[in-house]
């Protein structure tokens, strides 16, 4: 936990307090999506990135500097760090579904944290040497977005935490997810309601 703690302190020395001090916290309303309408889930396969221009308009500005810039919004201080309805994750640019309520998680550190991803295959890794220590990021795959870090301090059954920004995430609840084009995971949420055993 003394490890988890200082992680914790140096990410948000290193860029969140930066965000925070010039933007406002988004409300949860604000938080809007490029991609996808309803029912072009299917179609994401032929997905195009906008340019930073029209990302620049679409978004508003902490999503463009989180997801297009590397930057880290504050803990404490963003949409879903404490969101505890069952859904998916989606990424707030290009709508490709990322994270589920399932494997969502309290990791005491004030950013939405994640044991895995939906679908391993819908998210990138690099290496980060950014700050002082060398960090794995985490990227969307269509859209390239920069989603916040994983680090191996989780619990089961991965080891891994997935700590992302709310600012790079679009949420959609379950009892949406056949209207916005995500029906194909409404059956791993049978049998869910409220809040998830593992307090995600």
């Amino acid at each position: 936990m003394k490890r988890l703690g200082i992680l914790a302190v140096f990410t948000a020395i290193g860029t969140g307090f930066f965000l925070h001090a010039r933007f406002e916290e988004p409300a949860a309303g604000a938080i809007r999506s490029t991609e996808p309408q309803p029912g072009e889930l299917a179609r994401m396969s032929s997905y195009v990135k906008p340019s930073d221009e029209e990302l620049r308009k679409r978004l508003p500005p902490e999503q463009f500097a989180v997801t297009q810039r590397e930057g880290t919004e504050a803990p404490f201080h963003n949409a879903y760090w404490n969101n505890h309805r069952p859904g998916l994750y989606v990424d707030v640019v290009s709508g490709e579904p990322l994270f589920s309520s399932l494997d969502k998680y309290d990791s005491g550190t004030g950013w939405p944290s994640f044991t895995r991803p939906l679908d391993p295959s819908h998210v990138t890794t690099r290496t980060d040497r950014r700050l002082f220590f060398k960090r794995t990021e985490v990227r969307s795959r269509l859209a390239d977005s920069h989603l916040g870090h994983v680090f191996d301090d989780g619990p089961a059954p991965t080891g891994l935490r997935y700590c992302m920004n709310s600012a790079a995430l679009r949420f959609v609840p379950v009892e949406r997810l056949v209207a916005e084009g995500y029906g194909e995971y409404l059956p791993l949420f049978a049998g869910v309601e409220g809040r998830h055993p593992n307090g995600g």
